[in-house]
């Protein structure tokens, strides 16, 4: 059955410059990883942590240098399944795009754990009241699902609110640090290559360049994008340069606020309060409490912006007729993915239900693993982009010059398989669980980017011709080589 006219396409022209870095940041949760993230960061690297965000910022401006250029032969709902099939195939980007349906749904979900934890500790505090967190969780599944289904650009207008909100709790903490002098005497070994690069700091890279996932989905907005490419582009590097630097600036108070030889002792003796503690010692009593609202609101945004990642993967497929063509529709009215999005709410809801009849923990349980699994499908698919853009882009454009389609994926493909191997290494510390969680989380990785490969190879078996047609972009601001569309 063919896809009515129209029902095919994501609304055009909705979301600028603005909304994408508004999207992209809040899907971060500058606030929850500040807050609840960080003080495992401090716990591996200690004074480190600072530098260690502007490594992985200069790794991933480098990514970035490749993964923009490819931009402009590619433009599709699904960023990293149409980047690698043009560099690397068919199947390797049909395997590409349900690692990445995993990943982005490992860690949309997984956050519903965060959310009702937060919601739940503020509820008992202000009402004297006790609901479980599986309640507030359910009642996040449903607005998450309602905004999703009203379109991109309502839902880039409260991430954009609330990420406001969450930059500006964390910049008045920070003042305030500063402004009472820390714990005595600033220093700047934070940034020193003496303390940042040292082996020892490897467990602490693994996890700080996990401050970075996602940042990549402003590609996965490129049809809905006001501007086409160029927007993406300006969105992308603003979104780096700001995670790497106001990650570093928040990081480096908190610093201050122990000293550089005692935050890595602090984290050790309570890492969960490690944060809270600044603001409660440094900030004024307001707003701290205001902190504890908008980490909820903080984990609302991260929940609305992955799901709006997750269901353009699924719809991407649907579209290919890799998964039911039914999800490759969007609703006539608010040209949302409203079918792939119902899919990832009732997912999201199944498993929320499961955790609460079982009664597992949803944060050692959902969040890590979730997060894990999330991690470690990302990073892999950063680096199988770099490869994907060296090959696509020497092969059919080699006039884009030997940095942005050689030498700065080139080096980031290095740095991020070295990062893979510490990521694996350390898959412990992720997970907080033992020899058969770390399998199950690495299993499920694999496993979705076999079945993903074995989808493409049997529609090439059964319908040679739409497999031939796959990932065709829909390029609108520069011209393809002929070679590329071979």
């Amino acid at each position: 059955m063919s896809t009515p006219p129209g029902t095919d396409r994501l609304a055009t022209n909705a979301m600028g410059t603005k909304d994408l870095v508004f999207t992209v940041l809040a899907a971060l949760a500058p606030l929850t990883l500040i807050v609840a993230v960080a003080p495992l960061h401090f716990l591996k690297g200690g004074a480190a942590v600072p530098g260690g965000y502007l490594v992985a910022g200069v790794v991933m401006a480098l990514f970035a240098v490749g993964f923009m250029t490819m931009s402009r032969y590619v433009r599709n709902a699904g960023a990293f399944y149409a980047t690698i099939t043009r560099g690397l195939g068919r199947p390797m980007g049909s395997g590409a795009a349900t690692l990445a349906l995993l990943a982005y749904n490992a860690l949309q979900i997984s956050t519903y754990g965060a959310l009702g934890l937060y919601a739940t500790q503020s509820f008992e505090k202000y009402t004297g009241l006790s609901l479980p967190w599986w309640v507030f969780a359910l009642v996040g599944v449903a607005l998450v699902a309602w905004l999703g289904f009203t379109g991109i650009h309502t839902s880039a207008r409260i991430l954009g609110i609330l990420l406001v909100l969450e930059v500006t709790v964390l910049v008045v903490m920070a003042v305030c640090v500063l402004a009472k002098g820390g714990a005595g005497s600033t220093s700047f070994t934070s940034f020193s290559p003496g303390t940042v690069l040292t082996p020892e700091n490897g467990a602490m890279f693994t996890l700080v360049f996990g401050a970075f996932m996602g940042f990549e989905s402003t590609a996965i907005f490129s049809e809905e994008a006001r501007g086409g490419i160029r927007t993406v582009r300006r969105a992308t590097y603003i979104a780096v340069a700001f995670i790497a630097v106001f990650y570093a600036f928040i990081t480096w108070t908190i610093v201050q606020a122990f000293g550089a030889g005692a935050i890595q002792g602090a984290a050790e003796k309570d890492t969960a309060n490690l944060v809270t503690g600044v603001f409660d010692r440094y900030t004024p009593g307001p707003i701290a409490a205001v902190t504890q609202i908008l980490l909820i609101t903080s984990a609302f945004a991260a929940l609305l912006a992955l799901h709006n990642a997750a269901n353009r993967y699924l719809f991407a497929l649907g579209r290919e007729r890799l998964v039911p063509a039914a999800f490759g529709r969007t609703h006539p009215r608010t040209r949302s993915p409203h079918l792939a999005g119902a899919v990832q709410t009732v997912l999201a809801a199944v498993v929320v239900v499961v955790w609460a009849v079982f009664g597992l923990d949803p944060y050692l349980g959902l969040l890590l693993w979730g997060s894990a699994i999330g991690f470690l499908g990302i990073i892999a698919l950063w680096a199988l982009c770099c490869l994907a853009v060296i090959t696509y882009l020497r092969r059919n454009v080699p006039e884009t010059g030997l940095w942005r389609g050689l030498i700065a994926p080139g080096l980031s493909f290095l740095a991020l398989c070295l990062i893979f191997v510490l990521t694996v290494a350390n898959i412990s510390l992720l997970t907080g669980g033992g020899t058969v969680t770390n399998a199950v989380v690495l299993g499920l990785c694999v496993l979705a980017f076999v079945a993903g490969i074995v989808s493409a190879l049997s529609l090439r078996a059964r319908a040679p011709q739409r497999y031939a047609g796959l990932a065709e972009t829909n390029v609108e601001d520069e011209a393809v080589p002929a070679a590329g569309r071979a």
